[in-house]
């Protein structure tokens, strides 16, 4: 069961839960303003159905990565199936029928609210199913951000109210930066590991020094996009709080700036701090929003 588990990345599973939490509590934030019912209970079941999801696409990640020769036993790699734990069609198995049971709580979910739903889950679906052939092409970050920086936030918002509340797509948008921090940060480390796979991620397009710099730009990105919400109105400056997680930032791009092409093993656990970073960001800023709900 630990084998089945550790299987899925969990801790990686921020990625998905926190910007749907960040959504709940925006909905939460605006909840006078809108002159509809709310369905919470809808909320948190969307916010389980995208948890599942990644589930599905961190093992079709592995799987296809396994397949393609990325993973390998001298490479950084989760080692589920580089180690022999489980068998290729196994994991397949276990991502696959995790994308049904994702899809199948969407499909549910699209009763109780309306057809946006709709266009909405098959983009998440497809971007899943095909990540890996995205990736190899060096359009993994955009997939990442579209999914987890958009479409997991404005899936939750509308599944709750009802309508679509384009806003929610600048509130989920700084987190969405960080999220694909993590991505950076992973296709960063395994430049070397990469070339030998012949496979194109988007830091081997752009080379170690340019990729130290998108880093950098991904993580002060996050918080300038936050600082202009706050500035437009569209959340509170109670949300400023998120700004006490800056501090860490700020030793993840030192950790990040330091290396070169001799030295990416340096980074070899960045991923996971920045998942860390992207759950203290993202709880504090909803943290915020609920807060500041209380007080309108």
């Amino acid at each position: 069961m630990k084998d089945w588990v550790l299987a899925t990345r969990p801790w990686s599973l921020t990625a998905s839960a926190m910007p749907a939490l960040l959504a709940i509590s925006y909905v939460f934030y605006i909840r006078h303003a809108l002159l509809v019912p709310i369905h919470w209970w809808q909320g948190v079941l969307a916010l389980l159905g995208a948890v599942i999801f990644q589930v599905g696409g961190n093992l079709l990640n592995d799987y296809f990565d396994f397949i393609y020769k990325v993973d390998r036993a001298d490479t950084y790699s989760s080692r589920t199936l580089v180690d022999g734990n489980f068998t290729p069609r196994s994991i397949f198995i276990f991502g696959v029928t995790s994308l049904l049971i994702g899809s199948a709580i969407g499909l549910y979910l699209l009763f109780f609210s309306g057809w946006h739903l709709l266009w909405i889950g098959v983009l998440g679906f497809l971007g899943a199913y095909f990540y890996n052939r995205l990736k190899y092409i060096a359009l993994g970050d955009v997939v990442i951000f579209l999914i987890y920086g958009w479409l997991i936030s404005l899936g939750v918002v509308y599944v709750m109210t009802g309508i679509l509340i384009w806003q929610v797509l600048l509130v989920s948008s700084s987190a969405g930066l960080l999220i694909v921090g993590i991505l950076h940060a992973n296709n960063t480390r395994d430049i070397l590991n990469d070339q030998k796979a012949h496979i194109h991620t988007q830091a081997m397009v752009l080379g170690v020094e340019a990729s130290k710099r998108y880093f950098i730009i991904l993580m002060v990105g996050a918080y300038l996009l936050l600082l202009f919400i706050i500035l437009l109105g569209i959340v509170h400056s109670l949300c400023l709080l998120v700004f006490l997680t800056f501090p860490i930032a700020l030793r993840l791009m030192k950790q990040m700036y330091e290396i070169d092409l001799n030295s990416l093993d340096k980074i070899k656990t960045l991923t996971e701090s920045v998942a860390q970073l992207v759950m203290s960001y993202c709880l504090l800023f909803a943290i915020s929003n609920f807060i500041a709900g209380f007080m309108l």
